[in-house]
C-alpha cells in the first residue's frame, strides 16, 4: 500500500498542532509522523486527542494501553514496564504519546500514530503509536499506546500538544491506501 502524503503542520512555540481538514473517507488508515517535537517547559508529556464530526472540541472518550521501555546514558539501569498513570480507561484527557520529555538543545521526542478507519459511522476508532523521546534526566525512553476513541461518529480532526506550555515540532499526516 502506498503512502501518500496529504500536509505538513510545522509548528514554532505553539500550544497545538492542529489537523482540522484532510481526515476523511478516502483512506482507511492516517499515518502522523512527528519529528523533534521539542517542549518549551522541560519534562513534560506530547500528547494527542480527537474531535467527532459535527462536535466541538478535542474530547472524545478514549480507551487505552500504555507501555515504555528505557535505557539511561550511563548504562546502569533499564526497564520495561505498564505505565499506569498514562493511560485511560474511559477518560476524556489528551492521550500521552511520550512523558518526560526534556526541553533541552539535544531532547526531543519523534515517533508516529496511526489512526484506523476514521470516517466509519459502525465502529469505535482504534489507533496505536510508538516513539521515542529523550527523557529529561539522560534517558532514552521507547513508548508504546493503543487503545480506541470510543464514538461511532467520524472523526475528522486530531489535536497534537505538550501537556504544559508551548512546542517546536513538525508533524505530517499521510493516508494509506
Amino acid at each position: 500500500m502506498a503512502m501518500t502524503l496529504i500536509t505538513t503542520n510545522t509548528s514554532s512555540n505553539a500550544a497545538t498542532s492542529d489537523f482540522t481538514s484532510s481526515i476523511d473517507s478516502t483512506y482507511k488508515l492516517y499515518i502522523f509522523k512527528y519529528y523533534d517535537v521539542n517542549p518549551v517547559t522541560d519534562e513534560v508529556n506530547f500528547t494527542f486527542q480527537a474531535n467527532a464530526s459535527g462536535g466541538s472540541g478535542f474530547n472524545e472518550t478514549i480507551t487505552s494501553t500504555f507501555f515504555r521501555a528505557y535505557h539511561d546514558e550511563a548504562d546502569s539501569e533499564t526497564s520495561l514496564a505498564y505505565a499506569t498513570s498514562n493511560d485511560q480507561a474511559q477518560g476524556t484527557a489528551y492521550q500521552d504519546l511520550a512523558y518526560g520529555v526534556g526541553n533541552g538543545g539535544d531532547e526531543s521526542c519523534a515517533g508516529e500514530l496511526h489512526l484506523f478507519n476514521p470516517s466509519n459511522t459502525t465502529y469505535v476508532k482504534h489507533f496505536y503509536s510508538r516513539s521515542n523521546g529523550y527523557y529529561t534526566n539522560d534517558f532514552s525512553f521507547d513508548y508504546y499506546c493503543g487503545g480506541y476513541i470510543n464514538t461511532t461518529s467520524a472523526i475528522d480532526e486530531i489535536s497534537f500538544k505538550m501537556s504544559s506550555g508551548n512546542m517546536d515540532a513538525v508533524i505530517k499526516l499521510y493516508g494509506v491506501g
